[in-house]
């Protein structure tokens, strides 16, 4: 069985993406540093939105085949992703479910416009029905998640790590996976949460890869007196 990663209908929409994704943040991504840098009080996740509105800023293609290959090897029931964009790294996860036969995604990101391209761009890849795309603001969100969490992939804004995962703890199943990225980047918006999931008192055994972007990879271990089904 081919993965559904090499079909032309999957590969087309990834490609469109991709080349857009280049073209826009060559303009968009440096305005966004630079206001980034010149910054002095917190953001709030409105704020980003509008922050970025104008660009892609989607994971790079390698993020994207990991993850493909993480739902393959994990299986995971159900996967949250935290910051959606145009979709491209929540097709590559719906990709790796379908071809699993099984399993949903659910993605959450707060700016409507991307959420709806995100929503055709599923739909054109064919992958739709193994995705939700969610707009709403992720710790919200999660405060009423109904679901047990596999896996939780982090590419939203490091600022918001520490907050979502938190959230998401007493949804995460012991032995989950939680792939937060661009904690190099944004290495001091990272810098809490990091500091929280390297700890084995907070239940996780962490690693960090090094990717250029950085991102760290954790597994959850539970709590005492907690257990998942």
């Amino acid at each position: 069985m081919s993965s559904s990663l090499s079909s032309p209908q999957v590969r087309a929409v990834l490609d469109t993406i991709a080349a857009e994704q280049q073209r826009v943040d060559a303009f968009e991504q440096p305005k966004l540093l630079d206001n980034m840098r010149n910054r002095t009080t917190p953001w709030t996740p409105e704020e980003l939105v509008d922050a970025c509105a104008g660009g892609y800023y989607a994971a790079p293609a390698d993020i994207g085949r990991m993850l493909y290959a993480w739902v393959r090897a994990i299986r995971p029931h159900t996967v949250f992703e935290f910051g959606t964009s145009y979709g491209f790294t929540a097709i590559h996860i719906a990709a790796a479910l379908r071809d699993n036969g099984s399993g949903k995604l659910y993605t959450v990101d707060l700016h409507e416009g991307k959420c709806a391209a995100a929503r055709d761009h599923l739909k054109s890849a064919g992958v739709a029905q193994y995705a939700e795309v969610i707009v709403g603001e992720a710790v919200e969100v999660m405060s009423s998640f109904p679901e047990w969490i596999d896996l939780l992939y982090l590419d939203g804004w490091a600022d918001f790590y520490l907050d979502v995962v938190r959230a998401a703890e007493p949804r995460l199943r012991p032995g989950a996976l939680v792939h937060a990225d661009d904690t190099v980047k944004f290495a001091a918006a990272a810098l809490p949460y990091l500091d929280h999931v390297r700890d084995p008192a907070n239940g996780y055994v962490s690693v960090a890869i090094a990717d250029g972007q950085g991102l760290e990879l954790s597994t959850f271990t539970g709590t005492s007196g907690r257990t998942g089904s």
